[in-house]
């Protein structure tokens, strides 16, 4: 019989970073964001219309999606804009929609 195969350091990151983007996907809002992005980019503004939450509180998950790389911002004068940087996540909430 032989022995199961070692996970490498490499697999072990990638798993590692796969867990703290679901971590950061596994919110109701943000979720909800990701969704909002999965048409194309979005001003905070138009994020905040859809979601009718409070500016603060939809800054602060936007950053934290930024954080992780989920996202992606640029300004283009006093508006920033905001859009999916991982397409990957987008494939997995579609894989949680048919669940």
């Amino acid at each position: 019989m032989t022995e199961p195969a070692c996970e490498t350091p490499v697999v072990n990151e990638k798993l590692e970073e796969a867990v703290e983007v679901l971590k950061a996907v596994a919110h109701p809002i943000r979720l909800r964001i990701i969704e909002l992005l999965e048409s194309g980019e979005k001003s905070v503004t138009e994020i905040l219309t859809c979601l009718g939450m409070q500016q603060a509180y939809t800054s602060q998950q936007l950053n934290i999606l930024k954080s992780k790389g989920i996202v992606t911002a640029r300004r283009q004068g006093n508006q920033v804009y905001y859009a999916v940087a991982r397409p990957s996540v987008i494939k997995v909430i579609h894989c949680l929609r048919g669940a």
